[in-house]
């Protein structure tokens, strides 16, 4: 279960309310880091930590659609969750635009807290996958030599050999050994596999 190695991370400046949250989170039996601001959370977060926050929206300093923002915009993001005394519409759109799980009201049922939490550690899970599954596709793109990463492209856009020599003025003989090459070292048997590989893998790793 994800409550097991994951981390809820609180973030609230009303400590009588975050104290609250945290024993009901452990009591559910989540794992619990606690916060007073947006700042601290960021200063003392783990890069590579499994987990998701549980954010107040309108806090001193840095808010929560600004934690948000700065949790998106790195390598490692977390699901958010927000709370807020306050139904704030126009707040709500853009959290949500922005990619929040979900977004409550601070007097919600206990139920709809902890449902939200669990969908957004197993979001985060999911995602979590995608992107190491997304890393190790890259790293196998990178061993291509510049010349099989232009046969690449050519194959994934449906190119014959013959077509593909005629581009790039080298031999047939010649791409069907870059082919060889190419599905050897990405581990793929058909042109339908390199190019799901291809999209996978997105952005297309530099060459060296």
């Amino acid at each position: 279960m994800p409550e097991g190695t994951a981390i809820v991370h609180v973030v609230d400046d009303d400590a009588s309310f975050l104290r609250a949250v945290g024993r009901l989170l452990r009591a559910s039996g989540f794992t619990v880091k606690q916060y007073g601001s947006a700042a601290e959370f960021l200063a003392q977060r783990e890069d590579g930590e499994p987990g998701c926050v549980l954010a107040d929206l309108r806090m001193p300093g840095m808010n929560g659609l600004d934690l948000q923002a700065a949790l998106a915009s790195g390598p490692d993001p977390l699901p958010v969750v927000f709370l807020s005394a306050h139904g704030d519409v126009p707040s709500t759109v853009r959290a949500m635009k922005q990619g929040a799980e979900d977004f409550l009201v601070k007097q919600a049922p206990h139920g709809e807290l902890l449902a939200a939490v669990r969908r957004a550690l197993e979001r985060d899970a999911r995602e979590r996958a995608q992107r190491a599954r997304r890393h190790d596709l890259q790293e196998r793109l990178a061993l291509l030599t510049p010349r099989e990463r232009e046969v690449l492209t050519l194959v994934v856009q449906g190119k014959l050999n013959k077509q593909i020599a005629g581009e790039l003025g080298i031999h047939e003989r010649t791409v069907k050994l870059h082919r060889t090459a190419i599905t050897t070292k990405l581990e793929v048997r058909s042109v339908a596999q390199l190019t799901r590989l291809v999209q996978d893998a997105r952005p297309f790793p530099k060459g060296q």
